[in-house]
């Protein structure tokens, strides 16, 4: 269940109840008049079922209580009601396979804004990879993975298509480019720092690397595997399954390739860097195609099981 609080100009409060009523899966319906302050309004409240949440979400916007009011949407972890019970039985579908696209879009447009943390977390997860890629320690490389942001961006670009949102688009597509390169750029004047402090060397970089030498050489697979990796981030963050999301970063050669690129670049290495950024972008093709699909056959899916409620509903 998640509760809705608002701030609802007068003149629209009783529209907003009546939305509030009518929508299947809500209840609780709490309202506070003339309470509110800043802005000026009535206080009304409710819970609602996660499948019916969006549909309400929506409503609630055309009638642009959002810019002359407030909207604010929090979790419930326990409810104890028959009330909340019912609501819930009655609600559409399943609450895992909900998506709340307000939310997914406020967590898209956090995730992608391009920033100083984003950036640091970046470079530090590069650099953390290129000492996995020169030692051939697969533990370092599983580490830089899951310190890696990229995933952010990369789901506000397939948000961004299916809600058909350029200014998102284009911030989601501006921070994972400047992110990936100012990665590569400061990883590779780390690996040159390394190679003067006697770390790094090309001899280490050339040698046989059973644990990573994948990383600089695409495939199909590799392909296949960001596939995969794109549709399971995606179904994490609509269903906000972050321990999901975690095994998505870990199974992904993004910040490893990139961090490859950057070692081979310090040395001059043209094949492997190439062979590098091959690979990056054919993992960030895969995921962006993959999530992108995923969230069209979501919409599509929800749609008609709202199609087959309002029909049956009709119908009794």
């Amino acid at each position: 269940m998640l509760h809705l609080r608002m701030i609802v100009p007068p003149d629209r409060t009783t529209s907003a109840i009546a939305l509030i009523e009518s929508t299947v899966g809500t209840t609780h319906l709490v309202v506070l008049p003339g309470v509110a302050r800043d802005p000026h309004g009535d206080v009304v409240m409710c819970d609602t079922a996660r499948e019916a949440a969006d549909e309400l979400l929506h409503g609630l916007r055309e009638m642009r209580i959002d810019q002359d009011g407030s909207i604010a949407v929090d979790g419930i972890d326990l409810s104890m009601s028959t009330r909340a019970d019912t609501a819930e039985r009655e609600a559409p579908g399943e609450g895992a396979d909900a998506v709340i696209w307000e939310q997914l879009a406020e967590a898209t447009h956090e995730e992608s804004t391009l920033s100083f943390t984003y950036l640091s977390f970046m470079g530090l997860a590069t650099m953390i990879a290129a000492c996995g890629v020169v030692l051939d320690n697969a533990i370092l490389i599983v580490g830089a993975m899951a310190v890696g942001p990229e995933f952010g961006p990369l789901a506000g670009v397939c948000t961004a298509i299916v809600q058909r949102a350029p200014k998102l688009a284009a911030r989601s597509l501006m921070a994972l480019l400047i992110g990936f390169a100012t990665a590569i750029l400061a990883t590779t004047v780390f690996s040159l720092v390394m190679d003067r402090l006697n770390q790094f060397s090309q001899s280490m970089l050339d040698a046989q690397r059973p644990q990573t030498s994948f990383i600089w050489q695409p495939d199909l697979f590799s392909f296949v595997v960001a596939l995969l990796a794109g549709a399971a981030g995606t179904l994490s963050l609509t269903s906000s399954k972050s321990g999901a999301l975690v095994g998505v970063a870990i199974s992904v050669t993004t910040v490893p390739a990139a961090a490859n690129a950057a070692v081979a670049l310090s040395y001059g290495e043209v094949g492997q860097m190439w062979g590098s950024i091959q690979q990056l972008l054919l993992n960030l093709l895969g995921i962006m195609l993959a999530g992108t699909a995923t969230l069209f056959l979501q919409k599509r899916l929800w749609r008609t099981q709202r199609g087959r409620l309002r029909h049956r509903l009709r119908r009794g």
